[in-house]
């Protein structure tokens, strides 16, 4: 696909309704830090690590939101046309233990909010909001707390073919793609009531799209990863029940340098070491080898219990946790999170 920017003239997504592909579109800041609720689906992905003296821990911060079809219709103020979930993790290192929440609300009424125009997302008293000088997250749950400000260190780093990324072998399947890798980030951390000052860096992604997930898509294995050098490295692949890739993709930035996006045959990964959950019985591949145009790399989770269960909100299991990265002779280059999705279960979107 030759690379191309337009302005879109049309509703975010009407072009799909009517049988065609998301067209390209020349993302606009602060605007597409924002919401976009004529497309289905949306995520603002925060993910980390951080250290308090000793102490380490990886943490997750996702909001979503999904337009409801059946009532876009309605003019009741109380129909639910946009709903906001949000799921939180902190993942305790040397504890060996990962602690989780979620929550779920129609948009509206000063519950929920994902507001267009820039990062304003509110969940009860959850959020995150982009301010001048990087993204603050909020949240208390039940047994852990998040304050964290994670400023930018870096321009916005745009997917697949500027910033419209495929995500499966027809066109139809893609979505609106950007990432801000090496956020500096600094706040606090309280688990059981103790607070801890921490800092250390993270991740965020915003996507969006109408039609995400093939119909032969079971669920997909995702890796972002701050590279110690200053560099930001992506791979992803879409999987079929029978655990072969679909679809693939991803990117490379260095430090300073110029982004390489990933064909879909140049991606690989092969699965390694597995661990089973004993919540679930999915067995996840908690090792991975990476091949990428930019090396083989192996991809090992931190601790192998970071599974999450949100059938109280979204409705899936999957394991989202802290991760390591290592080159060739076993050395760390990296750290960042993975992402495996459809073990338990055929995700849906």
């Amino acid at each position: 696909m030759r690379r191309r920017a337009i302005l879109l003239a049309l509703p975010a997504g009407a072009l799909w309704r009517s049988g065609h592909a998301l067209p390209p579109a020349q993302l606009r800041f602060p605007r597409d830090f924002g919401a976009h609720p004529d497309l289905r689906t949306e995520w603002w992905y925060a993910t980390g690590h951080a250290a308090a003296g000793s102490r380490e821990f990886g943490f997750q911060l996702t909001f979503f939101r999904t337009r409801v079809d059946a009532t876009q219709q309605m003019r009741s103020r109380f129909a639910a046309r946009q709903l906001v979930f949000a799921h939180a993790a902190l993942t305790d290192v040397q504890g060996q233990r990962l602690w989780h929440d979620q929550r779920i609300a129609r948009e509206g009424f000063d519950i929920a909010r994902a507001a267009a125009g820039d990062t304003d997302l509110r969940l009860r008293d959850w959020s995150l909001a982009r301010r001048a000088d990087g993204y603050h997250a909020r949240l208390a749950a039940a047994e852990f707390a998040l304050e964290l400000r994670l400023a930018p260190t870096q321009p916005v780093l745009l997917q697949g073919e500027q910033g419209l990324s495929r995500k499966g072998p027809q066109a139809v399947h893609a979505s609106y793609y950007y990432s801000e890798p090496q956020l500096a980030v600094d706040g606090a951390v309280t688990l059981q009531g103790r607070r801890l000052e921490c800092r250390g860096r993270a991740w965020l992604d915003h996507e969006w799209s109408e039609a995400l997930l093939h119909p032969q898509a079971v669920g997909w294995d995702w890796i972002g990863m701050n590279l110690e050098d200053g560099g930001a490295l992506t791979a992803f692949r879409l999987r079929r029940e029978d655990g072969s890739a679909l679809w693939a993709g991803g990117s490379l930035r260095p430090r300073g340098g110029a982004v390489q996006v990933f064909e879909a045959a140049q991606v690989e990964f092969v699965p390694g070491r597995r661990w089973t959950s004993p919540l679930s019985q999915a067995a996840y591949p908690v090792e991975w080898i990476v091949r990428t145009p930019a090396g083989a790399f192996t991809v090992r989770a931190v601790i192998d219990q970071q599974e999450l269960d949100s059938r109280g909100s979204t409705g899936a299991i999957y394991w989202e946790g802290l991760s390591d990265l290592l080159d060739g002779a076993g050395r760390r280059v990296g750290r960042g999170y993975l992402e495996m999705t459809g073990y338990a279960q055929r995700l849906r979107l």
